[in-house]
């Protein structure tokens, strides 16, 4: 049974008896009119009426109509809240950025579409961890830690060309900057100790990553491993509490920041491949250790130990998904921007080469957002420095607008950020569409308090004076609430609540415009409207809510 589209086919329409017109060798008339003919009496239920070739409609009386009311006035905050998770355990990992650079407009999506998802499924009853995966340990945290140390040496007067693959953001420098003040000089080199014998970089016609890389491995012989270690705790932690701030102003907040560096240092990377060699799933070639992902789905195989001995990030993933298993969640959702989509079916194939049930993981796919500044887009690059950091964007167009733009619409959709819309005040911004609706009820709601005015009693017989269509098409609007957010939920679909929202807020401003809320010479007339409007306003401060975004009271 589904909602009916059009007012005219009731409330409620099914088409069960088309369905089952093949298997009963029956007209689904004929079905329809006996289904229809078999009801019992419901309280609620006005009339089932059969029509075309075998819908079966119904239609609400109006005290069920008017019901919804009572039911917003008595859930307040809690209304649309339901149990249809039943406190199944869910985690849901999301941004997981790399901490060698502030967090980007790009990386924003992500950061809004997986709080507003694990928010809805929390919402609707499941046990919900919001985790971040830090990756504290590989190559591309070793090219920070050596890129800081590299202009640690330029601000201590050792003239040294920088990489062109280190990273360049002005973060490094302030980074660097610290670790003057602390190391009161220690880790300085000589240019001819950091330069001997190094490869060309790309700029002299060499291989930018062999170059970054024998850079790295000076910065250890030259250092020793105490002191690399500052330079590389030291930027992994600025960038890491950068990363928490910006997404703590955000509205984003997580139970459990995840280190990949505990997976090797408790032994877990060991651990899964010990027991995917013992299940058959590994063999070595040319001094690599290999994994047979061909045979679980994957497309080619996949490295998980390189020639030198060292693990690969894949060998990482392995050994973190298998801990998200023995943790006991019920489901796993993982929420990866869309150029990690080769990951999925090696990570698939992993699991199931574990022994595990992949199908307990569900990966959501989030394309990055496309900034424009007028008709021109802005180019990112972390490695280059040339980025428009989330902070930015946060302080040019506000929270709100960026985590309602961020989620209208579907995460596997291309989403071009419209900077300039997102700070307009006009209908043609639906963030702020949906706002002004709210505090153009509050407003209301303050003169009707000046002026002796209340609303009525929610379960009062006044309600029953909402007899307009428009009344109707909002009453409506609002019980559909608990099953939007239900449904948007086990979707993972924020945009549908995003378009809720503005759909309702068309509704009640077209409402608003057409009908006079202050006519003092029926006043059981305006106690119905105002209990109708009070009943708006607390599901746009619902909704709004689960998006992360404001309800407010002026504008």
């Amino acid at each position: 049974m589904t909602r009916a589209r059009e007012r005219e086919h009731g409330d409620f329409a099914t088409n069960l008896a088309m369905q089952l017109a093949r298997p009963a060798r029956r007209k689904p008339r004929e079905i329809a009119e006996r289904i229809a003919a078999a009801l019992p009496d419901v309280a609620g239920l006005a009339a089932v009426e059969v029509a075309g070739p075998g819908f079966i409609n119904f239609r609400l009386a109006d005290d069920a109509r008017f019901a919804v009311l009572a039911a917003i006035a008595d859930g307040g905050a809690d209304y649309g809240r339901s149990n249809v998770g039943q406190g199944q355990r869910v985690q849901v990992e999301f941004v997981s950025a790399n901490p060698t650079g502030p967090l980007h407009v790009g990386h924003g999506r992500g950061a809004a579409y997986g709080a507003t998802v694990a928010d809805l499924l929390a919402f609707c009853g499941f046990d919900v961890t919001r985790e971040y995966y830090v990756n504290d340990a590989g190559r591309q945290m070793n090219i920070l830690a050596a890129s800081v140390w590299l202009r640690y040496l330029q601000k201590r007067g050792v003239q040294l060309p920088f990489p062109a693959n280190g990273y360049r953001g002005e973060y490094v420098n302030a980074i660097a900057d610290d670790l003057a003040v602390l190391l009161n000089d220690a880790g300085v080199h000589p240019a001819d100790a950091v330069l001997r014998d190094l490869p060309a970089d790309e700029p002299d016609g060499g291989d930018k990553e062999a170059y970054i890389d024998a850079v790295v491995e000076r910065a250890r012989e030259l250092l020793g491993p105490t002191l690399y270690r500052q330079f590389f705790d030291h930027g992994l932690n600025a960038i890491l509490d950068d990363i928490r701030d910006d997404l703590g102003a955000f509205g984003v907040h997580y139970q459990n920041w995840f280190s990949e560096r505990s997976l090797a240092d408790s032994g877990a990377i060991d651990a899964a491949v010990a027991l995917l060699q013992e299940r058959g799933a590994l063999y070595e070639d040319n001094g690599a250790l290999w994994f047979r992902s061909t045979e679980y789905g994957d497309d080619k195989d996949r490295v998980v130990r390189r020639e030198n001995g060292d693990y690969t990030y894949f060998a990482s993933d392995i050994a973190y998904h298998r801990d998200k298993f023995e943790r006991g969640f019920d489901r796993i959702i993982n929420v990866w921007g869309a150029d990690h989509h080769g990951y999925v079916a090696r990570v698939r194939a992993a699991l199931r080469a574990l022994g595990l049930d992949d199908a307990r993981l569900d990966v959501l796919l989030v394309q990055f957002a496309i900034l424009y500044r007028g008709t021109e887009r802005v180019q990112m690059s972390t490695r280059s420095g040339s980025f428009v950091t989330l902070r930015e964007l946060r302080d040019e167009v506000g929270s709100d607008a960026a985590r309602f733009f961020y989620v209208q619409r579907r995460c596997e959709q291309h989403l071009d950020f419209d900077l300039e819309l997102a700070k307009t005040q006009s209908n043609d911004n639906p963030m702020y569409y949906i706002q002004y609706a709210h505090a153009r009820i509050a407003s209301v709601q303050r003169q009707a308090a000046e002026r002796g005015l209340s609303a009525a009693a929610a379960n009062g017989p006044e309600v029953s004076r909402l007899t307009l269509d428009p009344e109707t098409d909002l009453l409506t609007r609002l019980d559909r609430f608990p099953e939007l957010v239900a449904t948007a939920a086990l979707a993972h679909e924020p945009h549908q609540l995003a378009q809720y929202l503005r759909d309702l807020a068309a509704g009640f401003h077209a409402y608003y415009n057409a009908v006079p809320f202050m006519n003092a010479e029926d006043q059981e007339l305006i106690g119905a409207r105002l209990a109708l409007i009070g009943g708006i306003r607390q599901v746009l401060a619902n909704g709004l809510g689960l998006l992360g975004v404001r309800a407010p009271e002026s504008m």
